[in-house]
């Protein structure tokens, strides 16, 4: 696997091109290739797990003074959980690069939400090893704190759920989330999805992930509903 396209999209180069590998490497991969002595990412994992929660946790203290420690702590648990992981990690395309074993590969795991989750943390892991820390406060302040200064982890700004309950509540009818168009090579790739209520059509969204389109289109329909406004 060239790992050289991810480096020059993220701007990230490594010393030590083995954590990088082995940050992407499953242990699945690992268990038919044994004759090749690799590392899997698990331990990776576990050291970005712990890695991560310090950096986001410094950056809420210091960019929300006046936030209690209640909110923060659920605003890091909406930030660190398996959905934003996976969020990340299809932004950035990581899964292209994971390194699996044959059978993984053929029931999806490329995939997998849990699988892409782990990835990104072994990700953090290995750039904590190879750079630093602050190598990783400059990344996540580039892919994700951003959008934590836009409120897209507050549950005020968490369309999809807002749209779920007011459909429940009105008996509208299932709602469905459908990606309809990929657009851009796989280093850049740009998600288009609908979302239907009762079979009807509601809203289009656009994103760098299919969780970031959707939301786009879980607001679009507040938007027609007279949820919110634009």
């Amino acid at each position: 696997m060239d790992f050289r396209a991810l480096q020059d999209k993220i701007g990230i180069f490594f010393n030590n091109q083995k954590y990088l590998k082995q940050a992407f490497t499953h242990s699945s991969y690992v268990n038919e290739h044994k004759n090749r002595h690799l590392q899997d990412n698990e331990r990776l994992e576990f050291l970005g797990d712990a890695v991560l929660e310090l950096t986001v946790s410094d950056y809420l203290y210091k960019t929300f003074p006046n936030m209690k420690e209640g909110q923060m702590t659920k605003l890091r648990a909406a930030i660190v959980c398996e959905a934003s992981l996976v969020d990340f990690a299809e932004s950035l395309n990581f899964g292209n690069y994971i390194l699996l074993g044959k059978g993984e590969e053929i029931t999806g795991g490329r995939h997998r939400p849990a699988l892409l989750a782990d990835v990104f943390e072994s990700f953090i892991g290995a750039l904590y090893l190879d750079q630093g820390i602050e190598s990783v406060r400059r990344f996540l302040e580039k892919y994700v704190f951003p959008k934590v200064d836009h409120g897209y982890y507050n549950q005020l700004h968490d369309f999809k759920s807002q749209l779920q309950e007011y459909v429940q509540h009105d008996n509208l009818g299932n709602i469905v989330y459908r990606i309809v168009d990929e657009i851009g090579p796989a280093h850049d790739r740009e998600f288009h999805s609908e979302v239907l209520i009762g079979g009807k059509y509601f809203g289009k969204g656009v994103g760098k992930s299919k969780k970031e389109s959707e939301q786009q289109a879980a607001h679009q329909a507040l938007i027609k509903l007279g949820v919110v406004k634009d």
